[in-house]
């Protein structure tokens, strides 16, 4: 899996099958926050999400950016992954929401 950072649009983003993952980010007040994580139906259950995000957190670490969470599923993420010391995003609405 090929992962890019888009950096024109805030995305990382990972292409398969003519298929587009990715997840859509935020820099604010210190933080990389992830406002919202899309897996193609097709492409679903194979890691990409959780890959997508890695790549994120792993991006603001190397640049001293707190990883923040907003997205449902990047929340979920930094939960099983305590060791990014990441924290949930002002914005973020329990029930599985993204902010779009």
């Amino acid at each position: 899996m090929e992962i890019m950072h888009d950096k024109d649009r805030n995305q990382f983003r990972l292409e398969a099958e003519g298929l587009v993952a990715h997840v859509a980010y935020e820099i604010t007040d210190g933080g990389l926050d992830i406002r919202h994580t899309i897996v193609p139906k097709p492409l679903e259950g194979r890691g990409i999400a959780s890959a997508l995000v890695k790549a994120a957190y792993g991006y603001a670490k190397e640049h001293g950016l707190k990883p923040v969470a907003t997205c449902a599923y990047a929340v979920a993420w930094l939960q099983r992954h305590p060791e990014y010391n990441g924290e949930i995003g002002k914005d973020y609405c329990e029930g599985g929401s993204c902010a779009l």
